[in-house]
């Protein structure tokens, strides 16, 4: 897959769910995924990840769900570079292993004011380079929440302004593992543990009792980060009105966000059935009506009348004069 958009945010109605099996974006190069649900479930192949790469390049990943993988939710293990994952959901990953995801890879990964709740392991887990920035990881179970990859290769992560919320399956701190290969810029990363349902935590200090037994650094690394860092509650309030393919979301990331997340603390499981309560499967989800589209380029008629492009004509290919495509302002509109 080369060079290719999903722009899930132009399906009428509440959007797409891609149920049933995992997925893989291995080999791929320059992607967009946005707006996309992907929930694999039982049915999926045993051993499988819900999105899995082990090898591509230059992919973003925004505003997707991920959830119900039987073995990572969402991994990237290999040969991979340049790859963003923005705004999404990773949750739900399946007892009994239920993992976020590994993300392992020298290439570089980013993972931004993303949520991951309801993964009792891997939230995620982390070796070669990361930065983790504004993300809210809620109700990690046992095997914790954000991993540093305790190996003999070399790791070099930020960890700025993200917000670790302890839940009903939490059962030890949001960071474990670790050695002195694991090289980390952190900051300012807030911790709730205490699951009263009010916001009442506290900042991480920079010490081995709160990261591990990793190495620290006093200045970040020169990542391609955010240009406006949140603050830790901002952080917080984004991802619960922002996360996930939230154009229109569906019964499950409504749930994770406002029953649970939204209870701070009080709620929250570690799932091995999604087709049970409170779950009960992906759906239903409901349809649309496909905007009147007269030449069939994917643009509709009453956005080109308004924009100053022809209806009549296949012209959404066309350069307009800020240097995109007239596809891409007309998807880029729509969110």
């Amino acid at each position: 897959m080369y060079q290719v958009t999903i722009a899930g945010q132009t399906a009428p109605g509440q959007g797409i769910t891609v149920y049933g099996n995992g997925l893989s974006y291995s080999g791929a190069d320059n992607t967009i995924t946005r707006y996309i649900r992907f929930r694999m479930g039982t049915s999926g192949d045993s051993g499988k990840d819900a999105i899995t790469i082990a090898n591509g390049s230059n992919m973003i990943f925004d505003h997707v769900s991920v959830s119900w993988g039987r073995d990572e939710t969402f991994s990237i293990n290999g040969d991979v570079s340049n790859v963003t994952i923005q705004d999404s959901i990773i949750a739900q990953g399946l007892d009994t292993h239920s993992c976020g995801g590994l993300i392992q890879t020298t290439g570089g990964v980013s993972i931004i004011r993303s949520l991951y709740i309801d993964n009792k392991t891997r939230n995620p887990k982390v070796k070669g380079v990361n930065e983790f920035v504004n993300n809210v990881v809620y109700n990690w179970g046992g095997g914790g929440g954000y991993i540093a990859g305790d190996s003999d290769g070399p790791s070099a992560a930020n960890i700025m302004n993200n917000v670790f919320i302890s839940g009903p399956s939490t059962s030890t701190h949001p960071f474990t593992r670790g050695n002195q290969n694991f090289v980390a810029y952190v900051s300012n990363n807030y911790y709730d543990p205490d699951q009263d349902g009010t916001l009442n935590g506290f900042i991480l200090s920079p010490t081995t009792d709160n990261y591990s037994d990793i190495k620290f650094q006093s200045t970040k690394f020169n990542y391609p980060t955010v240009a406006n860092l949140l603050s830790p509650t901002d952080a917080l309030n984004y991802v619960k009105a922002h996360a996930g393919a939230s154009k229109s979301r569906d019964h499950i990331d409504d749930y994770l966000i406002n029953t649970e997340v939204g209870s701070l603390g009080k709620k929250g499981a570690v799932i091995s059935d999604p087709e049970a309560s409170p779950m009960n499967g992906p759906g239903p989800i409901s349809g649309g009506t496909a905007p009147v589209d007269t030449d069939k380029d994917g643009i509709p008629d009453a956005y080109e009348s308004a924009h100053g492009t022809n209806p009549n004509a296949a012209d959404s290919t066309s350069i307009a004069s800020n240097g995109y495509a007239n596809i891409e302002n007309y998807i880029n509109s729509l969110v």
